[in-house]
């Protein structure tokens, strides 16, 4: 069996025709493979030489190539800013955000006082110097000093007090009994109308009165209308029996009498002071009854 007959035309050209694309098909596959890389690249190294000719190297006396200075001026230093958190890298958490610390607080700066100013006047001392509360009538109080004038006046608590000028070192006040009804020091001091003098203060005690050590607990009633009061001392729990005008005490005096109170009055001070009638003090919340009343011709209990 033959796989090619020369006889025959068709199977010539069948032939020609394979062998015309094996060359061809060996022609293109040299050019890819070996025509591209080589017949080009010469030229290509021979083009980059040209554009970019080798700098000139000049060497120093000792055969050192020199270096050329570096210009500072132009160079930015780069600073960071940002606060790194306190923590190592092992440690730290990826889901955790910064938290700044708190800021520093401003210290407090405490301005220096600024001295006080002298007075122009000099207030020294008082007379009296202690009263009691309640007293019942108006007084006279003295200031002693210095540079008073007859412009300036005595102030109580604040109050301008009608003032009479003996001479630059003594003034002297009439203090309304209504400004001493309570307890409790008050200050007094000398000052002008217009402000301009005014002296340093000084202070008037004005103290609690001596109080009665008595209880009123009942009343024994007269024909002539001369009653009998029933005190009760509060320290010996005795009873005693006192009528207007009587003594109470060694300071005491009685003033009045009715069925709700006793009035009795300092004999020293003139303050009065009033006792309401009280319970039994025996017998809790029960009210007192005193003895029976006896009349003129009876006798003495």
């Amino acid at each position: 069996m033959q796989f090619f007959d020369p006889n025959n035309p068709n199977e010539k050209k069948k032939m020609i025709a394979a062998a015309v694309l094996a060359v061809v098909a060996i022609a293109v596959l040299g050019y890819v493979f070996f025509g591209g890389s080589s017949t080009k690249a010469p030229a290509n190294r021979t083009a980059a030489a040209k554009a970019s000719p080798s700098p000139r190297v000049v060497k120093g006396p000792d055969g050192t190539v020199p270096v050329p200075p570096v210009d500072e001026s132009t160079n930015t230093a780069i600073v960071y800013r940002q606060a790194v958190p306190p923590m190592s890298e092992g440690d730290r958490n990826i889901f955790a955000f910064y938290i700044p610390p708190s800021p520093t607080p401003k210290p407090v700066i405490v301005p220096t006082p600024s001295p006080t100013p002298t007075p122009p006047l000099t207030a020294q001392s008082l007379s009296p110097v202690t009263v009691y509360a309640g007293t019942p009538a108006d007084f006279s109080l003295q200031l002693n000093g210095d540079k008073f004038t007859p412009a300036v006046h005595i102030l109580l608590d604040g109050r301008e007090l009608p003032t009479r000028f003996i001479n630059a070192q003594q003034l002297f006040a009439t203090v309304s009994q209504s400004l001493i009804k309570t307890a409790g020091p008050r200050q007094v001091m000398a000052r002008s109308t217009d402000g301009q003098l005014y002296s340093n203060t000084l202070s008037l005690n004005v103290n609690q009165p001596p109080q009665p050590n008595f209880t009123y607990v009942g009343i024994i009633g007269k024909p002539r209308g001369n009653d009998t009061a029933i005190l009760q001392d509060k320290s010996s729990k005795d009873f005693i029996r006192v009528q207007r005008g009587d003594a109470l005490g060694g300071r005491f005096r009685v003033f009045s009498i009715s069925e709700k109170e006793v009035v009795v009055l300092d004999a020293t001070l003139k303050i009065p002071f009033r006792l309401p009638i009280t319970a039994d003090q025996n017998s809790p919340g029960t009210p007192y009854r005193p003895p029976p009343t006896r009349t003129v011709d009876d006798e003495p209990m």
